[in-house]
């Protein structure tokens, strides 16, 4: 990574969720005093403004196609990950619904990141650690019973480019425990924002497919088995629309 290159974009980035620290306390009043529909209200109208502030910054260029698949109530995104403008992205396409993100344990150690992580109701996978980790799920799968969403990454990491790796199964235990729609979810062009070159860059242009939801609740123990492949494949079904609308736009 070019340290010095990414220095002003940085900290634009660090400094536009820094400024939302002083919400973080109204929200964790809101929990406590178990007003959940006021703390969801919250988080989404926080989330949606910070995003908003970041695609005007940064210059993001989306086009989202499906929104109107988005449930109501609490579900399940399921999503490719090219990189890390997977995060503005998602939270576009989810604006003004609250949806938290299950991330990496390591992002437990990111300041003012890690905090939102938890503010927004999302769940830390501890990767390698099959007690935590089944922890984990647990947690997530008992927040979207409660009425909070999640986004899913079931690659597990970036793929840096326009590929698409294999999803884990594992993954799919949050949505068929707790019973909620799985809404899968096709992005393509994040990694131009960071990945493709090692610096956070202005301008990218991002396409976004919201496939149907598919509902979990009641699904007989094969055809939870055949979920994952399922939604792969409708991801990836939706991956190979956009890399040839991209082709298309370069030519």
């Amino acid at each position: 990574m070019n340290i010095i290159k990414n220095i002003p974009n940085g900290f634009k980035l660090f400094k536009s969720i820094a400024d939302y620290k002083p919400y973080l306390k109204k929200i964790e009043t809101l929990r406590q005093e178990e007003k959940y529909e006021e703390e969801r209200a919250l988080i989404a109208e926080i989330t949606g403004r910070w995003v908003n502030e970041v695609v005007k910054k940064f210059d993001m260029h989306l086009t989202i196609e499906g929104q109107e698949n988005i449930p109501e109530g609490a579900c399940a995104f399921y999503v490719n990950h090219q990189g890390y403008g997977d995060i503005p992205t998602m939270f576009k396409v989810c604006e003004g619904k609250q949806v938290g993100f299950v991330a990496k344990d390591g992002a437990e150690k990111l300041p003012f990141i890690s905090d939102w992580i938890k503010a927004s109701q999302g769940v830390f996978i501890k990767r390698g650690e099959t007690r935590e980790g089944l922890k984990s799920i647990k947690e997530g799968a008992e927040k979207l019973k409660n009425g909070y969403s999640l986004i899913i990454f079931p690659e597990g990491t970036r793929s840096h480019s326009s590929e698409m790796g294999d999803f884990k199964p594992g993954s799919f235990k949050l949505a068929t425990k707790a019973g909620v729609p799985i809404v899968p979810v096709t992005i393509n062009g994040s990694y131009h924002m960071f990945e493709d070159r090692d610096v956070i860059t202005n301008g990218a242009v991002i396409d976004v497919i919201v496939h149907p939801a598919i509902e979990t609740a009641g699904l007989a123990r094969s055809e939870q088995n055949q979920l994952p492949a399922k939604v792969e494949q409708i991801v990836r079904d939706g991956l190979a629309i956009l890399v040839e609308r991209d082709q298309n736009r370069a030519n």
